[in-house]
């Protein structure tokens, strides 16, 4: 193995190993915070600049792909969702509701630099590249080692899955990775795809919950409906990651 491979892989490893044992005793609700630390102590080992770890400003047009894209993505769901009658807009408070998905969007955008996007979008990306290896290559490595990240959370939690849905997750996951990564490779800056991260986590677990939890939509055909566990939601994830590469090559291009 490549000497330079062994601090991304020992990371990765790292951070599977200590969530699964959390997620594993119920401490699922603190399982994101040890990427703090690990980031840190990675990143110093490697002694990365704050510019390769992608703690940056980006521009404000890469908010504003970082903030349409899980207005796009869920919206579309969502309305698919309204239109074949499997969800509904009479919820019990739109207020409760509004506030909910304004206090996850707000935490998630905060947290998520300094465990989940400064992890596998930050230190993750900046030590694949360190090793030699593409912006491409990070992208794809950082977005399996994200999803797999994730694997335990629906698998030994509270909020685990039926079997049928874990693959579908699992790979939507990854292809919510890709994304996120894209927002990173644009703007050289973790913290856009935190800002997409957090309003994701806001809509989407408040609108449409997630395992046995229902959201105020009151859907209850996931597997079909879900943004993350349901076909319909990998369908148009994956048009929207194809459709980002798209602009960011030729953008590239002209350059």
């Amino acid at each position: 193995m490549n000497p330079a491979l062994r601090p991304p892989l020992l990371g990765v490893l790292a951070a599977i190993a200590v969530t699964t044992s959390m997620d594993a005793t119920g401490l699922t609700a603190f399982s994101a915070l040890p990427l703090f630390p690990l980031l840190a102590a990675f990143w110093y080992l490697q002694h990365l600049s704050r510019t390769a770890v992608g703690f940056t400003w980006g521009r404000w047009r890469h908010f504003g792909i970082a903030v349409c894209y899980p207005l796009l993505v869920l919206g579309t769901v969502a309305l698919v969702a309204l239109a074949s009658g499997a969800a509904s807009v009479a919820v019990p408070s739109w207020r409760k509701a509004l506030l909910n998905i304004a206090l996850v969007t707000i935490s998630t955008a905060l947290i998520a630099p300094l465990t989940e996007e400064g992890f596998f979008r930050g230190w993750l990306w900046a030590s694949l590249q360190r090793a030699g290896r593409s912006p491409t290559q990070a992208l794809l490595w950082s977005s399996v080692a994200f999803s797999l990240w994730h694997l335990s959370w629906v698998t030994l939690t509270a909020d685990k899955l039926p079997p049928a849905q874990i693959p579908v997750f699992i790979g939507n996951a990854a292809v919510i990775g890709i994304i996120w990564g894209l927002m990173r490779w644009m703007s050289g800056s973790v913290l856009v795809a935190s800002v997409s991260h957090g309003l994701w986590n806001g809509l989407d677990y408040v609108l449409f919950g997630f395992g046995t939890k229902v959201g105020v939509l009151g859907i209850a055909n996931t597997a079909i409906f879900g943004p993350e566990v349901g076909i319909l939601g990998l369908a148009v994830n994956l048009l929207f990651a194809a459709a980002l590469y798209a602009v960011w090559r030729r953008q590239q291009g002209n350059v």
